[in-house]
């Protein structure tokens, strides 16, 4: 490549005055609720490829996923602090930056402007979160499932629902806000789990109805099984987890067991996040372990996560 041609992969001051103009414009007419604002990863914006910004009513949080050069990330910091100087800034209510470094271990932060805080509450859909800020690589709300939550809110009302991979339980609170008879959370980590305590408890929910099963999945059928039938069972893994899941590997191990633990005219929503993975692979897996279950349609994602490839996002899927 020429050494004057621009890396349209890589941040550039052509890129960053694209990023500012997108910004601005979305602080002009700033969400009411938590949003993403910028969604690079989709790959729709050149040399944006490895930056997302989120809208936490409030706090902007902006993720870089690959370390930029030094003139760059100092050319982002100095557009970011530009941006809180703006009149559509002050217009939004907004009070701070914060600089999310994903491809450093541990995802180390930095307060760009404003003051720090730990953990921050947001509302989605009418319901209240807590998130973590700036010290966990996940802040405890992955928004690009928004509809998945609302969809789940919209079909709880009465059945028995079993929540696997829980995290933080944003599905567990939108089921209960929607009139879930009972949830049951499964997630071998705890302090996900206590978060998704607080969630519920931050929405005045019941938690009689609301079971925390801290637990690995592949060693807790029978505590899984004996809180069934369901007549909803959500999967939300993560692509990866060390010692605990692989996707391609352990997810049909988990669709074998959806017919023991299926209500007669219970629904499954299936969901995977790897861009590497297409929706092919829930469905073609579902046929072979579970045959009973037929696929009927694919959530939409927010608009507000656009992909060049619509394989590559988010794949929600129901089956029933």
């Amino acid at each position: 490549m020429n050494p004057h041609t621009p890396n349209l992969d890589s941040l550039n001051p052509d890129s960053l005055a694209t990023l500012s103009r997108h910004l601005l414009a979305a602080l002009a007419d700033a969400p009411a609720e938590t949003r993403r604002l910028f969604h690079g990863r989709g790959r729709c914006w050149p040399g944006l490829e490895q930056i997302t910004v989120d809208w936490l009513q409030g706090v902007l949080l902006v993720a870089l996923f690959r370390e930029p050069d030094p003139e760059a990330l100092a050319g982002l910091q100095q557009m970011l602090v530009q941006l809180s100087e703006s009149t559509a800034w002050q217009a939004a209510g907004a009070s701070a930056v914060l600089l999310q470094h994903r491809y450093v271990e541990g995802s180390t932060s930095q307060w760009l402007v404003g003051q720090a805080e730990a953990q921050r509450i947001v509302t989605e859909h009418g319901l209240r979160y807590q998130l973590d800020l700036g010290v966990k690589q996940n802040m405890g709300l992955f928004l690009d499932m928004r509809l998945g939550r609302q969809w789940v809110q919209a079909h709880a009302a009465g059945r028995r629902v079993l929540n696997l991979f829980a995290y933080t339980c944003g599905f567990s609170v939108a089921a209960i806000a929607g009139g879930a008879a009972k949830v049951v959370n499964l997630d071998m980590a705890r302090a996900a789990l206590s978060r998704g305590r607080d969630n519920h408890r931050l929405n005045g929910h019941d938690l009689s109805r609301v079971q925390f099963l801290g637990h690995e999945l592949f060693k807790s059928w029978g505590k899984v099984r004996s809180g069934g039938p369901y007549d909803l069972i959500l999967i939300d893994p993560p692509s990866f987890q060390k010692g605990s899941f692989v996707l391609g590997q352990d997810y049909p191990k988990v669709l074998r067991r959806l017919p023991e633990l299926l209500a007669p005219g219970g629904q499954v929503l299936a969901c995977v996040n790897d861009p590497a993975v297409g929706p092919d692979f829930i469905i073609d897996s579902m046929a072979r372990e579970a045959p009973q279950l037929q696929w009927r349609e694919r959530l939409a994602n927010p608009p507000e996560f656009p992909d060049i490839d619509e394989s590559s996002g988010l794949k929600a899927l129901l089956f029933s």
